[in-house]
């Protein structure tokens, strides 16, 4: 599974979510961003750092 937690983006926010690949989580996150943050445009910069901060849940437990 792939994991995202928000916090990692944004400090203080304990959302995160898992999914099998990287593009269902891109796009909970996404939709995260918009409702809980107020993001109205989501910039391709945003979508990369996303994407930079997805990791192997089994990798995220074992550390």
């Amino acid at each position: 599974m792939r994991l995202f937690e928000c916090g990692s983006l944004v400090p203080g926010c304990e959302w995160h979510t898992r999914a099998s690949d990287n593009a269902e989580v891109v796009r909970r996150a996404v939709e995260h961003m918009r409702t809980a943050h107020g993001e109205t445009t989501i910039r391709e910069n945003m979508v990369e750092n996303i994407k930079q901060r997805i990791v192997d849940e089994n990798t995220a437990d074992a550390a």
